[in-house]
């Protein structure tokens, strides 16, 4: 929760049922009068707290309170920019070459057109650089220097803050819009485009808010977006400088056995559990494919050795049986398995042990329970 010690910050209440209806109020500042920057909600009382201020807002500090749940809007809180900066609310006040901006309500140095309640919505408070009409360049001001009128401030793409190793399985920066600039779609949502990539389902895959993922495997990181004529785009995430890897990012590389779900399997098997025959990486006949050596660079895409480059349950590989796509490596051990663990043959068919638990931990439901909801 936000607490106010400037007495003179607002705050307007009101009972909700979620957080959902507390967001839309915040966001079109419906009934308010002032602008909402962020909201917490007490899931105790079911009661929305708008708020004219935010975490970096003078005279507020943060208190830790479990009932409530606290929301910030990310364009007054983010050091970055999305594309020209249009939305930037940040508070940095200093432009390119070190000048400190003028306040856009006065008329020295420079005078201008440029005032506050000429452009309602754009947040031109205090002397903060923005882009009021969009243009080119980014976040610019007015400088206190009579020598230069105006100058764009030094403000970095958000595409360019933070990096991404391999294909971007690993990322968990928070960039949160496409490369075209569409801001993306809450992962725990299903409107406007439903998903199977539910939190709750995944939770080792860093599905926070509305952030870039690359759940599935894909080039790079990607996200459902809010146009509901464009289901998915992919993010703009630079790639890494040869070298930086995070240890957390590493993958645990294995030649003779494969640990977890085998994406660090880089031994030699080249035949799938019934013994055909795996195709070659870089060849594309007789299945034609995208997961080629050279989009999937780090993950030794060599020859016709079985992988794991999409996080798929186990390393498999595309066969040259033209009637069978793809086949599973599931003939290769796992590493420090006993044999008195359970364990299955091929792809499992005539498994009768009594592990009752998912690969994430989570209880199966009993077979007789839901069999008449798989029936229909």
């Amino acid at each position: 929760m936000l607490i106010k010690v400037n007495k003179t910050l607002e705050v307007k209440t009101k009972l909700l049922n979620t957080t959902e209806q507390c967001a839309k109020r915040c966001s079109r500042n419906k009934g308010l009068s002032f602008t909402c920057k962020a909201f917490a909600y007490d899931r105790v009382t079911k009661r929305c707290h708008w708020l004219s201020f935010n975490s970096l807002t003078n005279g507020v500090r943060k208190k830790q309170d479990h009932a409530f749940d606290l929301f910030e809007k990310k364009d007054y809180v983010r050091n970055c920019i999305i594309g020209k900066g249009a939305e930037y609310k940040g508070t940095i006040s200093i432009t390119k070459s070190g000048i400190q901006c003028q306040a856009w309500n006065s008329m020295i140095p420079h005078e201008h057109s440029f005032l506050p309640s000429s452009y309602r919505g754009k947040d031109l408070r205090e002397n903060y650089c923005r882009n009021p009409r969009g243009e080119e360049g980014g976040p610019w001001c007015f400088t206190t220097s009579p020598e230069m009128r105006h100058e764009v401030c030094d403000i970095p793409l958000c595409s360019e803050v933070e990096c991404m190793t391999c294909n971007g399985e690993s990322y968990r920066g928070p960039m949160d819009h496409t490369e075209s600039g569409k801001e993306c779609q809450r992962w725990d949502l299903q409107r406007p485009h439903k998903h199977k990539f539910r939190p709750e389902r995944y939770p080792d895959k860093g599905f926070d808010d509305n952030y870039c993922r690359n759940p599935d495997g894909k080039l790079r990181p990607w996200c459902y977006t809010l146009d509901p004529n464009t289901p998915w785009e992919f993010c703009a995430i630079k790639t890494c400088d040869v070298g930086i890897l995070n240890s957390t990012e590493a993958v645990a590389e294995t030649t003779t056995c494969i640990q977890g779900q085998g994406e660090g399997y880089r031994g030699t098997v080249n035949t799938i559990w019934s013994g055909i025959q795996c195709q070659r990486w870089d060849s594309q006949f007789p299945h034609q494919h995208n997961i080629t050596p050279e989009s999937f660079k780090c993950k030794d895409l060599r020859e016709n050795y079985c992988r794991n480059p999409d996080g798929s349950e186990s390393p498999w590989c595309f066969t040259t049986d033209p009637n069978i796509r793809i086949g599973y490596c599931s003939q290769i051990p796992k590493c420090d398995e006993s044999n008195e663990q359970d364990c299955y043959r091929g792809n499992g068919r005539n498994y009768m042990g009594n592990l009752s638990k998912t690969r994430f931990g989570l209880t199966c439901s009993t077979w007789d329970k839901n069999i008449e909801d798989l029936r229909r």
